[in-house]
């Protein structure tokens, strides 16, 4: 194998997979990227066995070939060189490195070691458009659990219903975040799915994915299988294996029929749970929000540390009461929303409490309170 290619290029595409590739050395060949040089095409292919990302190359090819390259050693040389750079390997071994007057011979592996990308079967597909997907995830991943004993929790729930709506839920059993859009089903497929289907996207892959998605125009197509889901980009595939298991009913989470209303400045309320949070425990999180007519204090008290309160005027006329919150949970839900006004409804003190973006009833989240 012999190639030139420049080095944005290489440096942009070696910068998509650096999460992708296995950092733990379970596997030596999972820390290495696949190239394939090829004068009809070439791409490079990263996975840790969970997840696979394969995206086209451009560059100039003077002999076709594959090998196995180290992905961080790689990109590290190429983030530090200067102009274009000239690959050539070395019996599946060695890969040679030229640009101006630098030289490196890095140690590679053999492509034949690399796993081999999924079979899919049974197929069925959906389409929607990048940055409407792109958006699901960023308002959802953040309330997905992290290293969850309930390992279905640590995934993003994509719930495709009859009439061609996907609802993108996430959720660690203390907060939970979901948004629903429709989507388009190809004609041949009659316009409708087989049936409702409910699959657990791993929260690393989905974050992985909302990145690839943020930089593209167009529609996504999304393929999916018992066990697998592909998304394909233009030529860009990112695949991930689906996990396991049965997800909470999280419809039944979400509360109806809240007597209690509050409507309130995003802005202002972000400032306010930031100020007040400093002085909140770390692992906790707590303040206390005592609502009056149009009224909002923020307090919070840290025997170690001291207390902190905060005033924001609100829309509520309601009787005086007060809620326990993670502030924390709430940052991640307002700092997420798009409008300027921020709609919180709850039913009593311990009841879990629903908050919505003023323009966007598809967009829900729910915190569960805290006894203060």
């Amino acid at each position: 194998m012999k190639l030139l290619v420049s080095k944005d290029e290489l440096q942009e595409k070696l910068s998509n997979i650096q999460n992708i590739v296995e950092k733990r050395n379970t596997m030596p060949i999972l820390s290495h990227f696949l190239l394939e040089a090829g004068k009809n095409g070439s791409f490079i292919t990263a996975t840790d066995l969970e997840t696979a990302l394969r995206e086209p190359l451009d560059l100039k090819v003077e002999k076709e070939g594959k090998i196995c390259i180290p992905a961080r050693k790689m990109f590290e040389i190429v983030r530090e060189v200067d102009g274009d750079l000239s690959l050539e390997s070395i019996d599946e071994q060695w890969l040679r490195i030229k640009t101006g007057a630098s030289n490196f011979r890095l140690a590679c592996l053999s492509s034949k070691e690399f796993p081999a990308w999924p079979g899919m079967e049974d197929m069925e597909e959906i389409s929607l458009e990048a940055k409407t997907m792109a958006g699901l995830i960023e308002k959802t991943v953040f309330a997905a659990g992290d290293s969850d004993t309930r390992y279905t929790l640590n995934g993003l729930l994509f719930h495709i219903t009859m009439d061609n709506r996907l609802s993108m839920v996430g959720t660690d059993g203390h907060r939970l975040a979901a948004m629903s859009k429709p989507i388009e089903v190809p004609s041949g497929a009659q316009g409708k799915l087989s049936e409702e289907k409910k699959m657990i996207v791993p929260k690393k892959a989905a974050a992985e994915l909302r990145k690839i998605l943020e930089k593209r125009e167009g529609s996504v197509r999304i393929l999916l299988s018992k066990n697998h889901v592909l998304f394909s980009i233009g030529d860009i595939q990112f695949l991930t294996r689906l996990i396991e298991g049965t997800y909470p009913n999280y419809e039944q989470v979400i509360p109806a029929g809240n007597e209690k209303r509050i409507v309130i400045e995003r802005g202002a309320f972000a400032k306010a749970l930031r100020r007040v949070s400093l002085m909140a425990k770390d692992k906790t999180n707590a303040v206390k929000m005592d609502l009056g007519d149009n009224k909002l204090t923020v307090t919070t008290s840290n025997p170690d540390m001291g207390e902190a309160t905060d005033e924001i005027a609100i829309e509520y006329a309601g009787e005086k009461t007060a809620l326990g919150l993670n502030a924390r949970y709430l940052l991640d839900i307002i700092e997420v929303m798009s409008s300027d006004r921020v709609i919180i409804e709850f039913q009593g003190a311990l009841n879990p409490v629903l908050i919505r973006d003023e323009q966007d009833a598809e967009y829900r989240c729910v915190i569960m309170p805290m006894r203060i």
